[in-house]
């Protein structure tokens, strides 16, 4: 029963020490985050990374892959793109992405973003998404669902430049995004969550726009969608390209479909100095919703049929 350790062991220290990107279920280490992926092709595998800051890139195109940090908060891809597109971009089976720092992402277009999840399901956990102009944006795929747990979104998004809007989540036609304890904060432009998923759940989460830049809405369901929002904290700051309402319900079409579809138990509330008065929920769809009892505060109105 020793030899197979040994021979791990042998393995692991045979090795570069300077080699960051090891592949768990083989032991071999690579100095190109790309190398590690294109090394499990079509399999399973897990990509554990050192501690360092990293200008490299990867991109998955089949099998499922992990990307987890040795240390949670001490990885950080900072600026490095590939395909134009964003640090990760991955259209495989399935990814997983735990404890990374993702920061600086710009491209061309200005959709750069940490993730760029093309096909497949992807979770995300213990993770930070900063100072970029996406955080993760999503291509369309019915059957995929994105998961993000435990993760921060800070000075992501723009509107400017006659481009399409960037965003700090932005889901095309997914068939759901699901965001629990996690926290949006200082956007600069766009909405905070923006996602045309057939099914949406957002809960136990913050939305702090107190120093974001040109913002509009926190959750914005482009094309509707049925599921749960709840037991969440929103805050509107002052500096706004849009203010009319924090949550809105089919605004550019009515794509999927919302009658069900339940808000209960948030809080929202005006920064201080906000003059303006505002809704909560704004809804295009028609449809019934389910509004529970959430407790805003002064300057809002629970909810408008537009």
């Amino acid at each position: 029963m020793t030899k197979p350790i040994l021979l791990l062991a042998t393995v692991l220290a045979a090795q570069p020490a300077s080699a960051p990107f090891m592949v768990e279920e083989t032991g071999r280490a690579f100095h190109r985050l790309d190398d590690a992926v294109k090394a499990i092709g079509d399999r399973d595998g897990t990509i554990r990374i050192a501690p360092g800051r990293y200008r490299d890139c990867a991109v998955q195109e089949v099998g499922r892959v992990a990307f987890r940090a040795a240390m949670p908060g001490t990885v950080i891809f900072d600026g490095g793109t590939c395909e134009d597109k964003a640090a990760l971009v991955l259209r495989g089976r399935e990814a997983a992405v735990d404890g990374i720092i993702f920061q600086n992402m710009r491209v061309p277009d200005a959709n750069g973003a940490g993730i760029r999840l093309e096909r497949g399901s992807l979770s995300v956990t213990r993770s930070t998404f900063r100072d970029s102009e996406q955080g993760i944006l999503t291509a369309d795929d019915p059957g995929g669902t994105l998961r993000v747990d435990g993760s921060t979104f800070a000075g992501l998004g723009r509107c400017d430049r006659g481009l399409s809007c960037a965003h700090s989540i932005y889901v095309g036609g997914y068939g759901a995004l699901v965001v629990t304890r996690s926290r949006f904060e200082r956007g600069n432009g766009g909405h905070y969550v923006k996602s045309r998923a057939a099914r949406i759940e957002v809960s136990d989460s913050s939305f702090d726009d107190t120093k974001g830049r040109t913002t509009n809405y926190m959750i914005d369901l482009s094309a509707g969608a049925t599921g749960t929002i709840a037991r969440n904290i929103f805050v509107q700051g002052a500096d706004k390209e849009n203010h009319s309402a924090f949550i809105t319900v089919a605004p550019e079409s009515r794509d999927n479909r919302s009658g069900g579809l339940v808000v209960a138990d948030n809080q929202a509330s005006l920064a201080p100095g906000v003059g303006w008065s505002t809704v909560f929920v704004a809804d295009w769809s028609h449809e019934p919703l389910r509004l529970g009892a959430n407790r805003l505060g002064k300057g809002i109105r629970p909810f408008e049929v537009r």
